[in-house]
């Protein structure tokens, strides 16, 4: 099974194994994976979940919720799978991009929001997701870790895209209150 629903672009485009898009976001690596995956997106994902529900009520709240988290994880994968359909040795697995899309479209919603890492760094979301991307940029570039980065990023910008499709409003909320933040 694992092998089956691993992302595999060069498999998906030689046998159009398309749902390996969707699929990949439900296996993971190890339970730690799986685990922070999860946590992370528990904590954000409420936060997402209680928006729509809000502003959709609560079915179609609860739909979009779905919709969006897949979304994501097809999405966020898309410029792998351009970056290395050629590329027969090229394996990913994850919901890392559905979970990023979570938390930037979170840190959209409530930008200064602290997000701690360990629980030792905290910093308002919008610092440590601006360090994120530049991080997730960086590494994606780099390549040479077995960390699929690129769907860290594009994950982020698909939450970001989303929400402020579906509540134009929320970008100069954002704007607003970063605009609004003392540092000390």
């Amino acid at each position: 099974m694992l092998e089956r629903w691993m992302f595999v672009p060069y498999l998906i485009k030689k046998r159009r194994q398309w749902d390996r898009f969707v699929l990949s976001g439900f296996i993971h690596k190890d339970y730690m994976h799986l685990l922070f995956n999860m946590f992370t997106f528990f904590f954000f994902g409420e936060v997402i979940e209680q928006f729509f529900r809000a502003k959709y009520g609560l079915v179609l709240g609860g739909t979009i919720f779905i919709a969006f988290y897949l979304l994501a994880i097809i999405i966020s994968d898309f410029p792998t799978y351009l970056k290395h359909q050629q590329h027969g040795y090229y394996r990913a697995l994850g919901a890392s991009g559905g979970t990023s899309a979570t938390v930037f479209a979170s840190i959209i919603i409530m930008p200064l929001r602290d997000i701690c890492l360990f629980g030792i760094l905290c910093l308002p979301g919008f610092l440590l997701g601006g360090l994120f991307l530049i991080y997730s940029y960086n590494k994606g570039k780099q390549g040479e870790d077995g960390i699929n980065h690129d769907a860290h990023l594009f994950g982020a910008i698909f939450g970001i895209a989303f929400i402020i499709l579906l509540s134009p409003s929320s970008a100069s909320n954002f704007l607003q209150e970063i605009l609004s933040y003392r540092f000390f």
